[in-house]
């Protein structure tokens, strides 16, 4: 089969009914992969399934029309039950497509993922633009895929896990991410078209909550300054971008380089507003001025706990005082603060607790992310829950921060909730609402705007319930 007539799809899952999400963003890993395949004369297609409104249903007349000899599906923990699914509809159309499944949750449940469902083939471990193209030259035998790196599959009853795959050093050698494939027009948030980018890979801190280090490795990967401000120019003239949501884990951890980006957009005359995440120990208030005369609206900061022994206990190497400079000078220089902060991880006591709450408070960041501590695959976390034998909640659309999954005798789960709710109940108060809108109407910051509408329907809601009762 000449590789010019090869059809290859990507899906993103429907979203089930109860699976909670965050604003959809176009699905950058997805789009990625498709560059790299139609780079190399591949026809391909793309189905975002929740910003399309797309259901399993849909998704087999789409795949029976399209006929392609593989579908790659993305898996997050939430959503693994509707990626699974989707992987049985592929089958449904023609038992001959080859399934493949990427993303975190198959990464680190690779295992699991091929032994609970026959309809998967081939698990994507870690990045995916080599390991995809590698593949689909095999297609549609994939006698040989044992010699391919970064894959978990199954032969002769066995599920075999080839070595890992190296990680791509020269990032700007990848092509830009193929945004052509998903609706661009439907990715709104708060009114404007906010667009993802990803300026570098790799993580170098070993956090015990989370798997970035191991899904895209411990050292830091960086795309060039140019290559950077030439994709966002491209963002803002190809698709209409209003706003740019820079999708690194840790977007300053070089400095040097992160003022060069800021320089260049201010340079260029780049005058979107944008957001990204960082550390507190990686910025300084010269930095963060840059930032926001780069119009940085928005910045969010892992604080993640109070208490500097829970923090030991997380991995998180911040102390207090770093947390309450970096939110003091992001604020100094008009940015959108927002923190995240891990509930009941084990060894929390009511009284770190309440000793984190009290912190937060204190340093009256604009928005607070209060997520219950969730052991996803791959986590050292979930390892230290299963060597306590607690239990744990077997419902993956639960897995989303939102909810309490295990429940630690000595805290238990109702409890941290309640603290929770509580804390929410007075943050978004009048006050805080009365700051958000002067913030986001009457200064421009658009991550204001969109809180001045949250706190105000949340007190809405909470006004309602209280008459309710």
């Amino acid at each position: 089969m000449s590789t010019a007539k090869k059809k290859i799809a990507f899906v993103t899952p429907p979203l089930e009914e109860g699976v909670a999400h965050h604003p959809l963003f176009p699905p950058i890993g997805l789009a990625y992969m498709a560059a790299v395949l139609e780079q190399n004369n591949y026809e391909v297609k793309i189905y975002d399934c929740p910003v399309s409104e797309i259901n399993h249903e849909k998704l087999k007349a789409e795949l029976e029309s399209f006929q392609p000899s593989i579908v790659g599906i993305g898996s997050m923990t939430p959503t693994i039950e509707s990626a699974l699914k989707s992987a049985r509809v592929a089958k449904e159309v023609n038992q001959d497509i080859k399934v493949l499944m990427g993303g975190p949750h198959a990464t680190f449940a690779d295992t699991e993922v091929l032994t609970q469902e026959s309809a998967v083939d081939v698990v994507v471990r870690g990045e995916g633009e080599e390991t995809i193209l590698e593949l689909a030259k095999q297609t549609p035998e994939m006698q040989r895929i044992g010699d391919i790196k970064g894959i978990t599959f199954r032969k002769n009853n066995q599920i075999i896990q080839t070595a890992d795959r190296p990680f791509i050093q020269n990032l700007d050698a990848l092509p830009r991410p193929a945004y052509k494939y998903v609706p661009v027009e439907k990715y709104w948030v708060a009114g404007r078209k906010l667009l993802p980018i990803m300026t570098s890979r790799g993580c170098p801190f070993q956090c015990s909550f989370c798997v970035a280090s191991q899904m895209f490795g411990a050292r830091f990967r960086a795309r060039s300054t140019k290559n950077v401000l030439d994709e966002i120019e491209w963002l803002r003239d190809e698709y209409g971008a209003e706003g740019i949501a820079f999708q690194d884990d840790t977007l300053t951890f070089d400095k040097r380089r992160a003022v060069e980006i800021c320089d260049g957009m201010i340079e260029r005359k780049i005058n979107l507003p944008w957001g990204c995440g960082t550390r507190a120990d990686v910025v300084t208030r010269e930095v963060l001025a840059k930032m926001a005369q780069a119009h940085c609206n928005e910045t969010m900061f892992g604080v993640e706990s109070g208490c500097q022994r829970m923090r030991d206990v997380l991995k998180k190497r911040v102390t207090n005082e770093q947390c309450e400079n970096a939110i003091k000078w992001a604020k100094e220089a008009g940015m959108f603060v927002t923190v995240s902060v891990i509930l009941g991880y084990p060894g929390e006591t009511r009284e770190t607790l309440q000793e984190t709450l009290d912190f937060v408070r204190k340093i009256e960041p604009d928005d607070v992310w209060l997520c219950h501590a969730t052991p996803y695959p791959g986590t050292a976390l979930l390892e230290l829950v299963k060597s306590y034998g607690w239990k744990m909640s077997e419902d993956w659309k639960l897995y989303n921060t939102m909810n309490p999954i295990y429940e630690d005798p000595k805290l238990p789960a109702k409890e941290i909730a309640q603290m929770r709710k509580a804390f929410y109940n007075k943050f978004y108060s009048p006050r805080y609402f009365l700051r958000q809108a002067v913030k986001g109407y009457l200064k421009g910051n658009l991550y204001s705007k969109i809180m001045a509408r949250t706190s105000a329907n949340y007190m809405l809601w909470r006004a309602k319930a209280k008459v309710k009762l």
